[in-house]
């Protein structure tokens, strides 16, 4: 491991720039992607990584910075001179290095790289500390053919740029381009003080396509959605199917309001799009159970949903892990939708765990996934929606693996056919 300055081991900050004035979209860098802050996907990833010294985001908005603690970065406060729509990256990197004397090498992390992974930081890290680098930067292969272009008005005709008219190349033939695809930047002290992101010994680390994902304008954000449900790091612990649902009534099946008529009688509201997606989960085969503070038994009663609940619970997570127990599940197979500080813990242990839009700020942050609805308003739905996307998930990787080993068996069975038929030929 190279030293940096005074001897010391050489400090790899991460680096995520998020101004609040996006032009594009309001406050993009936080807007929920498949239920996760845009932000959130690269701060995991860079955690997740395990190779930086200290990771921050360099924003001027208050709402950004709470994210950003959420998701264990630290903060710099940038300054209103660097915050604006003419402001570069390259001058809001400058201005973080002129505040952080320890960091040798900066990583400038692109938030809108959703589906960027560890095992990509993991090895640019190698890349710029132990083989003596000093920027590497993200590119994407692309086997996309050029022409030139024709401005309105000009009398010329457009000219191949790669290629040969003639003599097309087939996809699988040619190799294919390699260009940026912003994903990050990593550079010495040095080098951005001199003004540049790229130069000296220069590397670049080709990214998967599939993970090669930039959202500038609205118009990506479902496209986004759908790839990064397909390709995104989720965490460390790999993704299981779930086969135990378990929902807080109040403020989640229910809007949390409660009516009492003039004969003291509680009335609630709920929306029947839950309904259909309580029903859904359970002809997929997954257990819906429901819980609740207080004793709603007989609002339950009349909306006959068939579920196993549990009221007057005081402590929410002890009567989790008993359902657990009970179904032998494990913590991965174990899915919870809440909304209040009482679901927190529960929010912590279940293997997949979400809350409605309004839920508390401290519930919000406990959860993996983050609804676009409210509490009683369709949130139930739309978290079953989730769940069955992640699903598909994790059978496409089973089966995946499943083609891998026939593969490996069908490879390893034509050796051993290789192996016998040269046996037979020495014998003759």
């Amino acid at each position: 491991m190279e030293a940096g300055a005074g001897g010391s081991r050489a400090h790899l900050a991460a680096l995520v720039l998020a101004r609040g004035g996006s032009k594009g979209i309001r406050l993009k860098n936080i807007k929920l992607l498949a239920g996760v802050p845009l932000i959130g996907w690269v701060l995991r990833a860079a955690v997740d990584a395990g190779v930086f010294h200290s990771i921050w985001v360099s924003t001027d908005h208050d709402e950004i910075e709470k994210v950003a603690k959420q998701f264990g970065a630290q903060v710099h406060r940038r300054s209103p001179e660097v915050s604006q729509d003419s402001s570069t990256s390259l001058e809001a990197i400058k201005e973080f290095l002129h505040h952080h004397h320890e960091v040798d090498i900066v990583g400038n992390i692109q938030a809108t790289s959703p589906c960027l992974h560890p095992s990509d930081l993991i090895k640019v890290a190698d890349l710029i500390q132990r083989e003596g680098f000093d920027s590497v930067f993200s590119v994407v292969r692309r086997h996309q053919f050029r022409w030139s272009e024709v401005k309105k008005g000009e009398n010329k005709m457009t000219e191949p740029q790669n290629l040969n008219p003639a003599k097309r190349y087939r996809r699988q033939d040619w190799p294919g381009e390699l260009y940026e695809n912003g994903s990050f930047y990593f550079a010495r002290r040095h080098l951005i003080e001199k003004g540049y992101l790229q130069g000296g010994k220069m590397a670049y680390y080709e990214m998967r396509a599939e993970h090669s994902v930039d959202i500038d304008i609205d118009i990506d954000w479902p496209i986004a959605e759908q790839r990064v449900l397909s390709f995104g790091y989720f965490g460390k612990e790999p993704l299981e199917e779930v086969k135990l649902l378990v929902c807080s009534i109040d403020g989640c099946l229910t809007n949390g309001r409660i009516y009492v008529t003039e004969d003291q009688k509680e009335m609630v509201s709920y929306d029947y799009r839950d309904i259909v997606g309580i029903d859904l989960l359970k002809k997929r085969g997954i257990q819906v159970r429901l819980i609740s503070e207080r004793d709603c038994s007989k609002t339950l009663s009349a909306m006959q949903l068939g579920c196993i609940a549990k009221v007057s619970a005081t402590n929410k997570l002890q009567v989790l892990e008993d359902w657990q127990k009970d179904m032998g599940l494990s913590w991965k197979e174990v899915a919870y939708l809440g909304n209040e500080e009482s679901d927190v813990e529960c929010l912590k242990k279940a293997g997949m765990s979400g809350v409605p839009a309004d839920a508390c700020a401290l519930a919000q942050k406990a959860a993996g996934y983050i609804c676009k609805s409210n509490g009683g308003c369709g949130a139930v739905r739309e978290f079953a929606e989730h769940i069955f996307l992640l699903l598909e998930k994790v059978n496409s990787a089973r089966k995946q693996k499943e083609e891998m080993g026939s593969a490996g068996k069908e490879m390893g069975g034509n050796e051993n056919s290789r192996r016998g038929s040269k046996r037979l030929m020495k014998k003759e």
